[in-house]
């Protein structure tokens, strides 16, 4: 009689424990998705594009184009940063409604 009180009691810190680790957890990772999701919203509604994972895809692809464009400028070459900017900037101009 003695053992299963023991047991049971083991059995209710160990559940209590985990239940303990498991809400902190969560807590941590819903915050952060939320931090995240915030952070998209907020960018996709101040350049004015939707939120989904294409817009986010092509804003991706029109920053690149445009740094790769800067960086041929500051590289001294004129028609790769002229095509490379325009590309990024038609990119870019497909997002902004």
């Amino acid at each position: 009689m003695r053992t299963e009180g023991f047991f049971e009691w083991l059995g209710r810190i160990i559940g209590t424990a985990i239940r303990f680790v498991v809400d902190l957890l969560s807590g941590i990772l819903g915050g952060f998705s939320q931090a995240i999701d915030d952070f998209i919203n907020g960018l996709a509604r101040a350049i004015g594009m939707d939120v989904s994972i294409f817009s986010l895809i092509f804003l991706v692809i029109g920053l690149l184009l445009l740094y790769s464009g800067i960086r041929a400028f500051i590289r001294k070459s004129i028609i790769g940063g002229l095509v490379l900017t325009f590309l990024g900037l038609v990119v870019m101009s497909w997002l902004i409604a």
